[in-house]
Order: structure tokens, then sequence, then C-alpha cells
């Protein structure tokens, strides 16, 4: 068929369509046919979609970068692989028969039905067991941990670990309540982070202080009001930066028990960040001061 053939067809295509509508609206008006409900038209699939329900053991995690990381942790226990053809060729490891796991091969639209409409997850899903159980005591030969008092966003907590791995944070301590547990949201938003630094929920994080002030840790906690600005609080040669929630900032206990409340001073009209990106900032500035012995 030629292009000026497709192109007339094209249009009497389109030609019938609308005649197709006038007649059919013509119709509703004379009340020959019902004019339908918009209440009663069926959900689109996104709507309908319901998250699986989890075992307490069971861990599902998403993307090219996240499960290329959680394949090479050693620590991981891998209880399944699922993966399209072309995520697998990415993912350049090997042979599926030869894998310690099973693999599954399925099409983007199967781990959409698991995981959601929502979740890029580029192809690729694995399910795991959670990482074992961090103490605090293994953090004696780290010198700059990050604590976070109550920040719940995953997405947060996921990029903020990031920013750990990439400024040697030797951990990433939470409170076990009102703080995400291992998901596949915060382990994207982490891109990998999540298999190369301890994730440790305790459950008093006032206790979880003074253990850090007793291993040499100088404890500051961020506050927008906080006396000093930070790069001028930092002494000694152990650092936990000590970071509170999105709206409320730090609980008043946490304030009372940190050895410094510090600010970071910011020139322009936006006084106040969100509390991933003055992570960012406050880890830098803790890197640049340990860096000078």
């Amino acid at each position: 068929m030629s292009k000026n053939d497709q192109n007339d067809k094209a249009g009497r295509d389109s030609h019938y369509a609308t005649l197709r509508r006038n007649v059919r609206d013509a119709k509703r008006e004379r009340g020959e046919i019902p004019t339908p409900d918009p209440r009663k038209r069926p959900k689109p699939a996104h709507e309908n979609w319901k998250a699986p329900q989890l075992q307490p053991d069971q861990v599902f995690l998403y993307g090219l970068h996240t499960v290329r990381a959680v394949l090479d942790n050693p620590e991981r226990k891998i209880v399944k692989l699922t993966v399209t053809q072309n995520a697998f060729v990415r993912l350049d490891i090997g042979e599926s028969h030869a894998l310690p796991f099973p693999v599954e091969f399925v099409s983007p639209q199967d781990i959409d039905k698991h995981l959601g409409p929502d979740a890029i997850h580029q192809g690729v899903m694995v399910e795991t067991k959670p990482l074992p159980v961090r103490r605090l005591e293994a953090l004696k030969e780290s010198n700059l941990i990050l604590v976070l008092d109550q920040v719940t966003d995953p997405h947060n907590v996921g990029a903020i670990m990031r920013s750990a791995v990439a400024f040697e944070a030797g951990a990433l301590i939470t409170t076990q309540r009102h703080s995400p547990t291992e998901s596949g949201v915060m382990a994207k938003s982490a891109s990998g982070a999540l298999e190369m630094m301890p994730y440790i929920q305790i459950g008093n994080l006032a206790d979880a202080i003074g253990e850090l002030q007793k291993l040499g840790f100088q404890t500051i906690g961020l506050d927008s009001e906080g006396p000093e600005p930070l790069e001028g609080t930092f002494a000694g040669g152990k650092v936990a930066l000590v970071l509170g929630s999105e709206g409320k900032g730090l609980r008043q206990k946490t304030r009372e028990t940190v050895d410094a409340l510090a600010r970071l001073d910011m020139p322009g009209a936006i006084k106040s960040l969100n509390v991933s990106n003055a992570a960012a900032i406050a880890l830098y500035a803790a890197r640049q001061h340990l860096a000078k012995g």
C-alpha cells in the first residue's frame, strides 16, 4: 500500500468513527440507549491492585542496581530470581542453570502484577531473606556513623543510605518503631547501598546514643536552631550525626542526649532542607573534618 493510500484509509477510518460517535450520541439524546454512569465504569487495573501479604522472613527487592548488589552480597540468602530475558542479559551473571538459586523468566507485566504499577523494576525482582541483625558493638572500627530519629519515609532513608555509603559511613542506625524495615522501595532508593553497609534498628535511641558515646563517638544532633554551625562543632576523631524526622525534627529526649546540637548555615531564603539533602551535606562536612586527622 502506497503512502497516499495509507493516508486515504486513515482519513476514511477517522470519518466513519466520527459518524458512529454522532449516531450514538443522537440515540442517547432520544433515550434509545442509556447514558453510561461514570460511577459504574470499571476501575483501571492499577486501581484494583493490592500488595501481596508477605511473611516476616520475605523481602522482595527490584531494579537492576539493587538486584546486582544483592547478588554480590555474600550475606544475602536468595530464594528466587524473577527476571525478563533482557534484564537477565544486562545482569551478566552467567547461565541460569548454573546459579545456586531458582531463576524464573517472565514478562514485565508478570512482575507488575506482584509489585504494583508504580514499581520501576526494570524487569528484575529477587526474593530474599532479611539481612542478618547487626549490633552496635560491631562499630568499633568505624569513625563516622549516621543516626536517624524516626525518619519514616523509605525513599528518604534509601537516599540517606546511598549518601552514607558514598561518604564511607560505617552504619545507618534507626529506631525499630517509626522507621522503615527492609523493602523494595527503600532498597531501590538506596541504589544498592542497602547491601553495602549495616542498617541497624534499635529499640531505644537514647540508649543507643549513650553506647555510641562510650565507643568514643562525638554525637551531634542536626537542628535548624542549633547554637553553632556544624563545621565549628566537630571535636575528636569519631563522629555520629543524628538527624530528626521530616516534619518534627529531633525529639526532646534525643536533643538532651547528644553531645552537641548544630545547624547547617544556609544564606538563601529557604532555611530548611529535606532530611536526605541535609544528611548528604552533614556527611560531607564530617568527612572533611575527619580527613584533617
